[in-house]
């Protein structure tokens, strides 16, 4: 049908405003994409360039390298070892689970140690690198770069890990790191970044937790380069951060390693051998130890359970944490007290008996039969108990405290070791305190042969030695240096004791180990320039009387011994406690002599250094001795430097 020009008028007319709209609204849109793209490529420009870069680049700390700790001859204690590892990035994954399963396929990874990771990763933010397994092979690190485009988010990685080349020698003083816990963080108000990397190590014990900051160091970052599949491209800079500072102690490692061996032929002892001049701690050691290594990625259930189980107790540091009556080492103490109040003089003899009468009650003497009459030098000498009970009841208890706590007893000393304890020197306000009770005569009768609530440890005995050897306040010194920074010697002060006096109690120490009636003759040195002084002891830790060999081995008593020497120029001071040991004259002062010899001489003692009728049993004990073999020097026979 022939359209009309009104009806050609009227189509224009709605064709024009049909465009005009359209027109318009493309116009608007153009409008608005052009507003959009200069806000976006003028105005956001700066934000817009961030999230690009946060897309292709990735910042990664780096944990620092942990600082190593020596000892006093710069023999490392605690290194770092490289350790190869896979970790997965969650947010660079995608499907966790499927990305593990194609892991899992071209390297082992048992059951535990996925459930670990897997836990791990959904613990942890999902920009924080996690472990998934450690301690691999080359070839192992390898096949996973291969494969890396089928592995999102799955790195290969090479880290440091802690190693203790010396193994058990070491456990109880350097101690030994773990991975971070909850529980270690909670300890934290504002915990390092570096704690939240999963199996970071910090140190748990020992010098390794209380010198943490300084081993820890700070973290460096790097910046990489990613692709679109989260394939790491390239490296654009790296900030290594601050290692840790090394640590000096001044522990020697030949002398430790002997005094573990040494005390390892027993049951469950420890030793402390210390220098008198400086108070530097050459010996910290224990028995039985045990393989810090295995506590640096997680110790087994297993090994955990051994370790615990044991009632010779390896994980415990007898040294500094164990807390023994001293028994008869204790007895220079009260003399000295006695000799310093002027209620005894060297020439003055008490009658022993046998026993002595308090009340309606005996205290014997360990020679049922009586030693008759002692003066100072003989009741050391022979380890008299009733001439102490007499010092006892002439001093009293809180001038025996106050003078004992001047020698080290009942002080806790700043050691970076764990659990170092101040054991107890009682006095009349600590039994009030402690128990709401008056201090009895008895308790001081008690107190005066090192039995009733006297408890000290290794250390103690060590610095009380140490103490009556030189006649200074020496403290004992473990860290030698931090980064080559010295550690200052402290306490090198002269107690305020009469000189005189601590010639006489040294004297007495002497006789114990130089005449045939003295306790410890049998463990002697035998040769004139070393001579030792020194004073056994024995604890009991059951109030009947009974016969070490009829009981249990947990019911017999403690065996103590200690000394220094050279006895004319002394060097070195020693203590040992062998629990449940017996007699101190038979199971501590052999292992002391031989220990100090060791320290004297700087290698395994010459036979010469001993009385000719012990040299057989000594050679035996040497050869029983597992030493390692790069302290296993052949015997020179030289004298001490």
């Amino acid at each position: 049908m022939k359209r009309t020009n009104k009806d050609n008028e009227t189509s224009i007319s709605r064709v024009t405003r049909r465009s005009l709209v359209l027109g318009g609204l493309q116009l608007g849109v153009a409008g608005v994409l052009g507003w959009r793209m200069r806000q976006m490529q003028v105005e956001q420009a700066d934000e817009f360039r961030l999230l690009a870069e946060e897309n292709r680049i990735n910042m990664r700390l780096i944990a620092p390298e942990r600082g190593l700790i020596f000892d006093r001859n710069g023999i490392p204690l605690a290194e770092n070892a490289q350790n190869y590892r896979v970790v997965i990035v969650r947010e660079d994954a995608g499907n966790v689970e499927d990305v593990l399963n194609r892991l899992r396929q071209l390297i082992f990874i048992d059951d535990t140690e996925m459930e670990r990771a897997l836990k791990e990763i959904s613990r942890r933010s999902s920009f924080v690198p996690v472990t998934v397994t450690d301690q691999r092979t080359w070839e192992d690190i390898s096949t996973v770069a291969i494969n890396a485009p089928a592995l999102p988010g799955i790195t290969p990685d090479v880290g440091l890990t802690r190693n203790y080349p010396l193994g058990q020698d070491y456990a109880h003083v350097v101690g030994y790191v773990g991975p971070v816990s909850d529980y270690d963080l909670s300890k934290i108000d504002d915990p390092d970044p570096l704690l939240q990397i999963p199996k970071f190590q910090i140190g748990k014990t020992g010098v390794e937790q209380k010198y943490e900051p300084d081993l820890r160091g700070k973290a460096g970052a790097r910046r990489i380069e990613v692709n679109a599949a989260g394939r790491v491209m390239r490296e654009l800079d790296r900030d290594p951060g601050v290692p840790g500072a090394d640590v000096q102690l001044t522990v020697e490692s030949k002398l430790q390693n002997f005094a573990e061996a040494r005390l390892a032929l027993g049951l469950s002892a420890a030793a402390v051998v210390m220098d008198v001049r400086t108070g530097d701690l050459l010996t910290v050691a224990n028995a039985p130890s045990f393989d810090p290594n295995k506590f640096v990625r997680g110790i087994s259930v297993s090994d955990y359970g051994e370790l615990t189980e044991n009632k010779y107790r390896p994980l415990a540091n007898k040294a500094v944490q164990g807390a023994y009556p001293p028994g008869s080492t204790f007895k220079m103490l009260v003399s000295l007290a006695a000799l310093e109040d002027g209620l005894l003089s060297s020439d003055e003899t008490v009658y022993c008996g046998g026993y002595t009468v308090l009340g309606n009650r005996r205290f014997h003497c360990w020679k049922r039969g009586g030693h008759g009459r002692m003066n100072l030098d003989q009741s050391l000498q022979q380890s008299c108990d009733v001439f102490y009970y007499e010092m006892a009841q002439r001093v009293g208890i809180d001038r025996i405290a106050e003078l004992a706590r001047k020698f080290g007893i009942g002080e806790r000393f700043d050691l970076p070791m764990s659990a170092v304890t101040a054991g107890i020197m009682p006095d009349k306000d600590w039994k009030r305190s402690r128990y709401g009770e008056g201090w009895l005569v008895g308790d001081s009768l008690n107190a005066s042969i090192g039995q009733g609530y006297v408890l000290s440890s290794p250390l103690q005995l060590a610095v009380m030695s140490a103490r009556i050897a030189s006649g200074n306040a020496i403290q004992p010194r473990l860290v030698k240096s931090i980064d080559g920074i010295e550690t200052p010697v402290v306490g090198a002060d002269p107690l305020d004791v009469n000189e005189g006096h601590l010639r006489l109690i040294r004297k007495g120490m002497f006789s114990v180990m130089n005449t045939n009636r003295g306790t410890a003759f049998r463990s002697r040195i035998d040769r004139d320039d070393l001579r030792m002084a020194g004073k056994t002891g024995t604890s009991q830790v059951r109030s009947v009387v009974v016969s070490n060999s009829d009981v249990p081995w947990e019911q017999r008593d403690h065996a103590l011994f200690v000394g220094f020497a050279p006895y004319d120029d002394p060097r070195y001071a020693v203590s040992v406690v062998v629990e449940h040991g017996g007699g101190g004259s038979s199971a501590a002062a052999p292992v002391a002599r031989d220990i100090m010899l060791y320290a004297l001489h700087g290698e395994l003692p010459p036979l010469e250094s001993y009385p000719s009728g012990e040299r057989g049993r000594v050679e035996e004990t040497f050869a029983a001795l597992e030493l390692r073999s790069d302290f296993r020097p052949s015997r020179s026979g030289r004298s001490p430097a």
